[in-house]
């Protein structure tokens, strides 16, 4: 008896992210062929913190990062994968997936905002938008996978759609409540155990950049091409050393950490298991120790290599090791580019940049580590985009 071809057309919209082609050349990105239509039936899932700038200024960037980035370990937990795409944005962070998974995945984003509001007290506004609703007003959503490495890849997001969603939400449209107080999402494998990463060049550059709507593709695209040109010369490169970031002493950071398994000092025999973890996390990392079948000097490489420190998501979003000159010469050739109507841009500068770790299974090669700049990063980034003159 054969498939109906009803399901069988439901099963290939819901194995779409999984057929991607993946290119591995982070300048590829710009060509339109890599990226695929997503279907009608699918949905994106959108958050960002409210008042993010004023916690960044608060010296809050840490749980800022944290906040966003559990958005995607809730979600990845909830579906039992971290093959969906989803893009990771500092103080926010957005994916999309088929409609079958809609049910589970809104009810890890209205877990993700309970937990933030309560440990965190921040108000992370959260949507789920039908990508039919998108194509209705004339935005497109197309996505891309960039192999990272040969273990990780992430989604390239073009079309506009999720830019026009993202304003939506920030309107109040198609808004998701938060669950309940006290609700606490599954966040396994969410870590922050390394230190700050420090320049090796100079300075720790976030660079946004976005197309006017008036400016041509083909105009942007080029632009891109000569940011990207830049960024891959002998001047910059991604925020990490070759043997990946410092491990920072065994309890600091703890209190970020402890917040992700309990809260309200309940649960003390959980904290007593996780200050125990991190104890022997520290040791298997200070002395190189490989304990079963896990080996910390490749698990170091791995992190290095599977970093996400850059994407594209309707705009150019990267955090680099730059020199101040590079730094320079990019802000000057953005702002030309700003005065002729292709692009807005934000810029911003800073002394280190942070990571924080999804890391589901540390045996595995598919861990996952986003990096921002640690004095503000993307959000700050984000609050000096200038419009066309």
């Amino acid at each position: 008896m054969g498939v109906p071809l009803q399901e069988t057309g439901r099963q290939a919209e819901a194995d779409f992210y999984a057929r991607l082609p993946v290119f591995d050349h982070f300048s590829q990105l710009t060509d339109p062929g890599l990226y695929m239509p997503v279907p009608d039936d699918w949905v994106l899932g959108l958050s960002d913190i409210v008042r993010s700038t004023g916690a960044i200024a608060a010296g809050r960037y840490k749980e800022v990062n944290t906040a966003a980035a559990s958005v995607i370990a809730a979600v990845a937990n909830r579906l039992g994968t971290s093959e969906f795409p989803f893009v990771f944005g500092g103080d926010g962070a957005s994916f999309a997936l088929p409609a079958s998974q809609s049910g589970p995945a809104r009810e890890a984003l209205a877990a993700v905002a309970a937990w933030v509001r309560d440990v965190f007290g921040f108000e992370l506004r959260i949507a789920m938008v039908p990508v039919a609703e998108i194509r209705a007003k004339g935005h497109d959503v197309r996505i891309a996978r960039f192999a990272a490495s040969p273990d990780v890849s992430y989604a390239m997001f073009s079309g506009g759609g999720l830019a026009y969603a993202e304003r939506r939400m920030k309107d109040g449209a198609f808004a998701v409540p938060p669950a309940p107080p006290g609700t606490l999402p599954d966040l396994t494998g969410l870590t922050c155990r390394f230190d700050e990463i420090t320049p090796q060049r100079g300075v720790i550059l976030s660079l946004i950049l976005l197309p006017e709507p008036t400016a041509g593709p083909d105009a942007f695209n080029t632009l891109v091409g000569q940011v990207l040109s830049l960024a891959e010369g002998q001047e910059a490169g991604r925020p990490l050393p070759e043997n990946g970031p410092a491990l920072t002493t065994p309890f600091r950071g703890f209190g970020i950490e402890a917040k992700t398994v309990s809260r309200d000092g309940a649960g003390l025999l959980t904290l007593g298991k996780l200050a125990v973890r991190r104890l022997i996390s520290f040791l298997v990392f200070r002395f190189g120790l490989n304990v079963g079948r896990f080996d910390p000097v490749r698990y170091r490489r791995q992190l290095v290599e599977n970093t996400d420190f850059r994407k594209f998501d309707d705009g150019l979003r990267m955090t680099l090791d730059c020199t101040p000159a590079l730094a320079d010469r990019l802000e000057a050739l953005l702002s030309e580019t700003r005065r002729t109507g292709i692009a807005r841009y934000g810029l911003h500068r800073q002394e280190a940049a942070l990571m924080t770790c999804f890391v589901p299974s540390a045996t595995r090669s598919d861990h996952i580590h986003f990096v921002d700049g640690a004095m503000g990063g993307y959000a700050m980034a984000a609050q000096g985009l200038k419009p066309a003159a």
